[in-house]
């Protein structure tokens, strides 16, 4: 949990909540999917982004409208304010969710790819998107695997003092107690973890049809 809690002010006034004139389920008709918030969360180098593109690929290929929302793009520009402290993370993930339900309730199939090291934000992203719309992917890897990779070489600046609040080494990360799935990268390849988040989906019926290279026909989610 963080230390703090981030205060944000709510500065606009006279402004009033407008009803779309298009619903959340007339959207999702039209697609032919049902929106959702695909949260993976994990270290650095875990794989998340890998997992979360190859993913999205997958998706489109079978037809699929999606959208991934990527930790360091992110902070290229909606949150380019904000830096690594305990209360700038938890705004980040705030604003995240934020633009996650957006998406979501255009019938998007949303995916965010971010450390989120702390239980409490990533809950309050779920409590505020409500039951069902909500799904928390565990990206898992021994913390030796991951200054192994190393890709972006931080592991090694954060054990040299370089790199502050890191996350893993200098910065705690809280790992999900009950999370929808664990996908445990050192063990599978990423392939392998995208087909057992298709399943997932099939299971939750988010997806109306797909049919993938290794398959044949539609699959009736």
């Amino acid at each position: 949990m963080s230390n703090n809690e981030f205060t944000v002010e709510t500065k606009a006034t006279n402004v009033t909540w407008h009803r779309p004139a298009v619903s959340r389920q007339e959207k999702e008709k039209l697609l032919s999917q049902r929106g959702i918030l695909l949260w993976f969360t994990g270290l650095s180098a875990s794989g998340k982004s890998t997992i979360a593109h190859a993913l999205e690929h997958e998706l489109y290929r079978a037809g699929y409208l999606t959208a991934v929302l990527d930790g360091d793009n992110i902070r290229h520009g909606l949150n380019k304010d904000l830096g690594f402290s305990p209360r700038e993370r938890e705004e980040n993930i705030r604003r995240i969710g934020e633009v996650g339900k957006l998406f979501i309730e255009n019938g998007i199939i949303t995916m965010t790819a971010f450390i989120s090291p702390f239980r409490s934000d990533r809950d309050k992203v779920r409590a505020s998107l409500g039951e069902g719309n909500f799904i928390e992917i565990y990206v898992k890897c021994p913390i030796e695997e991951l200054r192994r990779r190393d890709p972006k070489g931080l592991y090694k600046k954060a054990l040299a003092g370089e790199v502050k609040e890191f996350t893993g080494i200098s910065s705690p990360y809280e790992e999900p107690l009950s999370p929808e799935i664990t996908l445990d990268t050192y063990v599978n390849s990423p392939g392998e973890c995208v087909q057992a988040l298709l399943r997932l989906l099939r299971e939750w019926r988010v997806l109306n049809r797909y049919t993938s290279a290794g398959e044949t026909g539609t699959v009736a989610a």
